[in-house]
């Protein structure tokens, strides 16, 4: 039969390498992992010998990860989120609630809309701690569909094959400008008003910069783009600033509440579906459930006044 290295490859060997890439140190992995540094080091040598290739380069005490080892640890995420899975099924069968509720939601929610929610579901069950996994609303819907998250906060579409939701909020564009701007005296702005003004642009694969830049391009005119970001939530420390004005929609802006941002109504405008998910098929236990009633629940209250966030 040949060889099958994979059989001697201890779990603990690969906990101590994910949190080494994780973390980027073997010091910093020891301390929290609780172990000595050199127990570290004889771990990751005794995996590289059982692979039969090496996981990282040595150069003047440093560990420089190859590629095999960024590749492994994709694979070691999805095996340490089944074993949690597995964990919670274990605890179901016997009756006992898990007290930890895994989250994925983008970052921009930590703002308002997740503490509002969070400190709701630690007033109820004091004991309860949140596992929040943040990305965007791909990562997002992977993040539960591994079972490393037990809900979900994202926008349509979702497949329904794989994911039953609970709709929470709709939303449409808004213009976001700062205190002063010439559209303060707008009650909407249009893609023509954007002709010459400078625009703090999300990357081209979001439908915002569908109903700003492409309208704008439509018309013959070259967009004057300040500043381009790639993540939802990144605009709004660059219009505080006066560095161009920007298009989000409701929902994000009541997120930007502390920057002290006005929004006015954004046409042409998308519509924009949220909602709470889970895999389908997954039955939420008591501290899951109230969670997503909480997150349903932050999503109206104290809505923004009309004309800004």
């Amino acid at each position: 039969m040949p060889d099958q290295p994979s059989a001697d490859v201890k779990l603990r060997q690969l906990q101590i390498l994910r949190e080494v890439l994780r973390t980027g140190s073997a010091r910093y992995a020891a301390r929290l992992l609780k172990v000595s540094q050199p127990a570290v080091s004889q771990h990751i040598k005794q995996l590289e010998a059982t692979l039969g290739f090496p996981l990282f380069l040595r150069e003047k005490n440093r560990l420089i990860p190859t590629h095999q080892a960024w590749e492994l640890l994709r694979d070691i995420e999805v095996t340490f989120a089944s074993l949690e899975k597995v964990g919670k099924s274990i605890a179901a069968l016997k009756g006992q609630e898990p007290t930890a509720v895994g989250l994925a939601a983008p970052g921009i929610f930590c703002f308002e809309l997740l503490p509002r929610a969070l400190s709701a579901l630690r007033a109820h069950y004091p004991g309860c701690s949140v596992h929040l996994h943040s990305g965007s609303y791909q990562q997002t819907a992977e993040h539960v569909l591994n079972g490393r998250a037990d809900l979900g906060l994202s926008r349509l579409p979702l497949d329904s094959n794989v994911f039953e939701w609970r709709p929470v909020a709709t939303a449409r564009n808004v213009c976001l400008i700062y205190p002063g701007h010439r559209f303060e005296q707008k009650d909407l702005v249009v893609a023509e008003d954007l002709v010459s003004e400078a625009l703090v642009d999300i990357d081209p694969q979001f439908s915002a910069h569908q109903m700003n830049v492409n309208s704008l391009r439509y018309m013959g005119v070259e967009p004057n783009i300040a500043v381009e970001f790639d993540a939802t939530g990144h605009d709004a420390g660059f219009v505080a600033a006066g560095i161009g004005v920007s298009v989000t929609n409701e929902v994000i802006a009541r997120e930007y509440r502390r920057f002290g941002l006005i929004t006015r109504p954004f046409e042409p405008s998308a519509v924009y579906h949220y909602v709470v998910f889970w895999r389908r098929g997954y039955k939420l236990n008591g501290r899951q459930q109230f969670l997503a009633d909480e997150l349903a629940r932050s999503f109206v209250v104290s809505p923004p006044r009309a004309g800004s966030t």
